[in-house]
C-alpha cells in the first residue's frame, strides 16, 4: 500500500502547486451554481476540463464518482468528499454528515480523502469526533485526508463573520491541530468589523501578509485557497497570485473555472499555470 504522504506529494508533481478542480458545489450550493451555466450540470464538462488543463485531482462527492469513473481514472486522480449538506438548512448550527466512507474511496483509487469540517458551529462536539473517526480510517489505509476548514455557525457569526482575518486562521488552526493532511481555505477578507475579537479588531495589514497569516496558523501542513464565487479574469488572477506569492501550496479553484465553456475555462487555467511558472523563474 502506497503511504499516504507519497499520495500527497503526487498532488504537486505536475506543476509544483496543486492544482484541484472541485465539483461538490451540486451538493453543497444545489442548482443555483448551474443556473447561468447549464453545461456544468454534466460532470463530463469537469472532467474534461480537468484532463485537458492538467489538474493535479478533481472533488467529487459519491455518486458522480462512481457513475464517471471510467471517464477520469487514469487521467485524473479524485479526491473523494465523504461529508456533505445542502444548502437549504439554515447555517446556525452546521454539520456536514457522513456520505461515503474510506473503503468507498480505496474502491474508487482515490489519491486522498475531502472532509468539511465547520470550526465554530455549536456542533462542532460531534463533528470534530467525526473528523476523528474518519482521520484514523483514512491514515491506516494510506489515504490523506484534506480538511475544507470552514468558520460557520451562529457564534461565528457574532465574532465577525466566517470570513473575517481571525476566522479564516483560526480554521487553518484546528485543522493543523486535529491532524488535517492539507487544509482549504477561502481567502480573508480585511473588511473591519466591530464585532471581531482584539487583536484582531484593530489589525492592519494588506491581503498578501494576511494570507502569509493563515499559511503561518497551519503549522507546516499544505495550505489550498479556494476561489469562492465568480469573480472577473483580473481578479481571479490577482487572488492566485496573491496567494501562490505568500507561499500557498496550491489553489482550488471550482466555480471560476467550470462556470465557463470548456474553451474559456482551459484559458484561465493556462494563465493561473502561468502565475505558477512564473514564480519559478
Amino acid at each position: 500500500m502506497e503511504p499516504k504522504d507519497v499520495k500527497l506529494k503526487r498532488l504537486f508533481h505536475r506543476h509544483g502547486k496543486a492544482l484541484i478542480l472541485p465539483y461538490d458545489q451540486g451538493l453543497e450550493h444545489g442548482p443555483v451554481d448551474f443556473f447561468d451555466a447549464p453545461f456544468a450540470q454534466n460532470p463530463m464538462h469537469i472532467i474534461d476540463i480537468a484532463r485537458q488543463g492538467g489538474y493535479d485531482a478533481i472533488a467529487m462527492h459519491i455518486g458522480n464518482a462512481r457513475r464517471y469513473f471510467e471517464h477520469y481514472f487514469g487521467d485524473v486522480p479524485l479526491v473523494l468528499k465523504v461529508n456533505g449538506k445542502t444548502s437549504i438548512p439554515s447555517d446556525d448550527e452546521p454539520l456536514s454528515p457522513i456520505t461515503a466512507s474510506i473503503e468507498d474511496a480505496l474502491s474508487l483509487s482515490a489519491i486522498a480523502v475531502g472532509y468539511t469540517l465547520y470550526v465554530g458551529s455549536s456542533r462542532q462536539d460531534e463533528d470534530i469526533e467525526q473528523f476523528a473517526q474518519v482521520r484514523e480510517e483514512a491514515h491506516k489505509n494510506g489515504l490523506p485526508v484534506i480538511v475544507w476548514s470552514y468558520p460557520r455557525g451562529r457564534d461565528i457569526n457574532e465574532k465577525g463573520g466566517k470570513d473575517s482575518l481571525y476566522a479564516v486562521e483560526y480554521a487553518a488552526r484546528v485543522a493543523a491541530e486535529l491532524g488535517a493532511d492539507m487544509v482549504k481555505l477561502n481567502v480573508p477578507s480585511l473588511k473591519k468589523n466591530p464585532d471581531i475579537p482584539k487583536p484582531y479588531r484593530d489589525y492592519e495589514t494588506d491581503l498578501f501578509n494576511a494570507v502569509k497569516r493563515v499559511i503561518a496558523s497551519a503549522c507546516g501542513i499544505p495550505v489550498i485557497f479556494a476561489g469562492g464565487g465568480m469573480v472577473s479574469d483580473d481578479d481571479l488572477l490577482e487572488k492566485a497570485r496573491i496567494c501562490l506569492e505568500a507561499g500557498a501550496s496550491g489553489l482550488i479553484f471550482g466555480r471560476n473555472i467550470w462556470q465557463r465553456p470548456l474553451e474559456k475555462a482551459l484559458e484561465i487555467t493556462e494563465k493561473i499555470k502561468g502565475i505558477i511558472k512564473g514564480l519559478k523563474a
